[in-house]
């Protein structure tokens, strides 16, 4: 009876193992092997990671027919029906690393969306479009998306500031790893401190949607998202850049990637270093671009406690010292005219996400910090030699220090059947401290500014049917800054028409505090003096009404795919925010921020993209808007008032185009357009300019081209690549700068550099 039983036993155990089986296969991307990419059976609980060499494996299924996913952030997605009947089956993806519509994207939502499937628009520039452009830093990087526009703002110092839709920097909320660590002093020059290979891409989200990141997301949210360990590998790079016959600069970037066995920890180290000479465009002996002296390092790092959960880390230690002015080898207070910055600044960022309820469900817990120490000159010596032994008796020398925490928790809940649909429910809370202390003792300038703020978000992604997805959210902010709550919300639609349209829909509401922000801290010249910009006491919050409205069109076919996308924005602001002149003190010139009626601004976006077998792409974007206040404001003291924003074209646009036609070699071209704005001109001794007025600007068209060729080393598993160029072949550049050190260093606008030309090595792991 006893062997029976046994031999009963061994006949079940036998049945049951040859109706189980598995799928195994290979991921690949560009036919390289993909590690840690997630493959997994659609509306089933099981799944896995693909090892180092892109191998995976699905155990104890049973025979039938699923639906395989392999994904991973940042590469189109990709699926495949498999059909189980007696045997096991093998299956290979190749994922494709392009910047696709089908791409992952995180910014629009808080959570993992397809583009095409995301109700509010994301907008892409990855690490491979940042090479083709040739982009040194963060703010060049960003010329090359539709909508946004960089410009340089000071003649001096060169800070940079991006505008969105119309709207200055201030109104933009930018994100490092999602977090809000640019703090408004870090805006100034933040953008030319982020080096381009510390970048994996970059997300951009247009208007006043975004009420999910809370204060100064009006016009919009740029998330820079850090370099993702994904395999082995290195990049080393040189580039030489002369500028227009007057200046050097020379640029060092490393990469190195290491990622253990089994893929559960890793970490990307990057390192740049970039130094360039003043560059003189009048021949004045003072510079128009200023010196530059960059050092960069930091590491991003993961680590997969159990296999559920995760933990990131990203670490950045950044150091800039610059340096504009009177082009002579003197202590800076000895120059006639000139600005000195020596910036450190440490960003630090610590993720941990834990996946529940056969990932239904996640738990996020998050902290993002900044610390910038920055000493700092700003100073005109005096005509009057009695003024003159003043100035040196204590020069205007300072310090500023900057703290910047956010810490928060977010939670996702997924519903699988939530009205006929499904729906990602996501709330959270999180807390941003923000310290501000900027101080002239020379020139009683003091900015101590602490803002504190609790927000609380809640968020329904109701995908209603295939083709309708509608989002509604709010945000409550508690602002030290602002009397009341703040509520915000938020609503999207989303229609998609097949698979090649989509509609979408979206308002949204938002606030900026009385507090100060970059443009306010930016002490300019003008005049032969120093000006300055301070807070009325009776300043309070500004509020925004934002719509859009899109049309997003892609047909693909065998061998290529192209689109468009159409889009109109409209944001009313009350209580506007505009700078005041108070006329001069014993310093210079003086403004106070105010809050004006309201303001509105409105256009159109036009995007346009192809792509014909990956061997020849274009992109190209251009925005016609208007930004007017509702009541005209005073700009200069005595000049008409006026309802245009300053420094702000109606018209602005790019284009980038790239031809691959073998894996070696690789040409590519851009072009950045911007149009006429208006632009005020402070009057100085010895300038050539006699009266304050208004200006109005030219137009200006930057064409840029590049080629490189890379030959592979495959014994060594390396590849070399010599590329060259030139940016702004054209030298379509300011030609009528203010000269000597009563220059109005305010008066700056077109192009941000003169035509440059560029020759680099780069060296990288296969």
């Amino acid at each position: 009876m006893r062997l029976i039983l046994l031999l009963l036993f061994a006949s079940i155990t036998c049945i049951n193992a040859q109706n189980t089986y598995e799928i195994t296969g290979r991921v690949t991307s560009d036919g390289q092997p993909l590690p840690f990419a997630n493959i997994y059976i659609e509306d089933n609980s099981k799944g896995t990671l693909s090892d180092d060499n892109g191998n995976f494996i699905i155990k104890d299924l049973k025979a039938g027919t699923y639906i395989l996913v392999a994904s991973f952030t940042g590469i189109k997605t990709e699926t495949k029906r498999v059909s189980i009947t007696t045997d096991n089956v093998y299956v290979s993806f190749d994922l494709i690393n392009k910047n696709d519509l089908d791409e992952v994207v995180i910014t629009g939502t808080r959570t993992e969306k397809r583009r095409t499937d995301s109700p509010v628009i994301v907008n892409l520039i990855n690490s491979e479009t940042l090479e083709q452009v040739v982009a040194t830093d963060l703010s060049e990087g960003l010329r090359f998306q539709p909508g946004l526009r960089v410009e340089m703002d000071c003649q001096t110092c060169n800070y940079s500031q991006i505008r969105m839709n119309g709207l200055q920097g201030g109104y933009s909320q930018i994100l490092i790893n999602g977090r809000p660590i640019f703090s408004p002093l870090t805006g100034l020059y933040g953008l030319e401190q982020i080096p381009v290979n510390m970048i994996e891409r970059i997300e951009v989200v247009r208007g006043g949607v975004s009420a999910l990141y809370g204060s100064s997301a009006i016009g919009g949210t740029v998330n820079v998202i850090t370099k993702i360990p994904k395999q082995d590998g290195y990049n080393f790079s040189y580039t030489y850049q002369n500028i227009n016959g007057g200046a050097d600069q020379n640029l060092i970037n490393g990469n190195a990637t290491v990622v253990s066995d089994d893929y559960k920890s890793g970490a990307t180290f990057f390192v740049s270093n970039r130094t360039r000479t003043a560059y003189d465009a009048n021949a004045d002996n003072f510079s128009e671009l200023p010196e530059l002296k960059n050092t960069s390092f930091g590491v991003n790092a993961f680590f997969l406690p159990t296999e559920n959960s995760k933990l990131e880390v990203n670490l950045s230690k950044l150091y800039e010292y610059r340096f504009g002015g009177e082009m002579v080898d003197k202590p800076a207070y000895l120059t006639q005219q000139s600005e000195e910055r020596d910036h450190h600044v440490l960003m630090a960022s610590l993720d941990y996400q834990i996946n529940f309820n056969n990932d239904k469900n996640s738990l996020i817990l998050y902290y993002g910090g900044q610390r910038t120490d920055r000493d700092h000159y700003t100073g005109i010596i005096p005509d009057d030699a009695d003024a003159q032994t003043v100035f040196f008796a204590d020069p205007p020398y300072g310090i500023s220090e900057v703290t910047t925490h956010q810490g928060g928790v977010q939670l996702n809940n997924r519903f699988d059947d939530f009205l006929e649909g499904t729906t990602v429910l996501t709330a959270g809370v999180e807390y941003v401290y923000d310290d501000v202390m900027d101080e002239i003792t020379s020139y009683n300038y003091l900015i101590d500014q602490t803002t504190k703020n609790l927000g609380v978000f809640v968020q329904n992604d109701w995908e209603v049917t295939e083709d309708i997805n509608f989002l509604a959210g709010f945000r409550l902010d508690d602002h030290n800054l602002v009397d009341n709550v703040v509520f915000s919300p938020r609503l999207s639609l989303l229609y998609k028409l097949k698979e090649t349209t989509q509609f979408r829909l979206g308002w949204g509401t938002g606030f900026r505090a009385p507090q100060a922000f970059d443009t306010d801290l930016h002490i300019a010249f003008a005049g032969g003096g120093i000006s300055r910009i301070s807070l009325s006491e009776d300043l309070i919050e500004e509020r925004s009404n934002s719509f859009t409205a899109s049309m997003n069109y892609d047909k693909a076919t065998e061998h290529f795919i192209a689109g468009f996308t159409v889009e109109g924005f409209y944001t009313h602001l009350k209580d506007a925010f505009f700078q005041f002149p108070l006329g001069e003190d014993e310093f210079g010139e003086r403004f106070e921020k105010r809050n004006g009626s309201g303001a509105t601004v409105k256009g159109f976006t036009l995007e346009a993209r192809a792509n014909f077998d990956y061997v020849f792409e274009v992109e190209a974007g251009f925005t016609i808007q208007s930004s007017k206040f509702d009541d005209a404001v005073e700009n200069i003291e005595g000049l008409e008032t006026k309802r245009e924003f300053l420094r702000t074209p109606n018209d602005y646009g790019y284009a980038t185009l790239t031809y691959k036609p073998t894996k070696q070699f690789t040409a590519s071209a851009n072009l950045i357009y911007t149009g006429q704005m208006d632009i005020t001109h402070f009057a100085g001794d010895g300038t050539g300019q006699t009266v304050d007025e208004y200006d109005t600007t030219d137009t200006f068209t930057e064409l840029s081209l590049r080629l490189g060729y890379t030959f592979n080393l495959p014994k060594v598993s390396t590849g070399i690549e010599f590329y060259g160029g030139v940016k702004n072949i054209t030298n379509s550049y300011q030609s009528d700068f203010d000269t000597g050190k009563n220059r109005d260093s305010n008066y700056i606008y077109g192009s941000a550099a003169p035509r440059t030309f560029f020759l680099g090595l780069s060296i990288s792991s296969l």
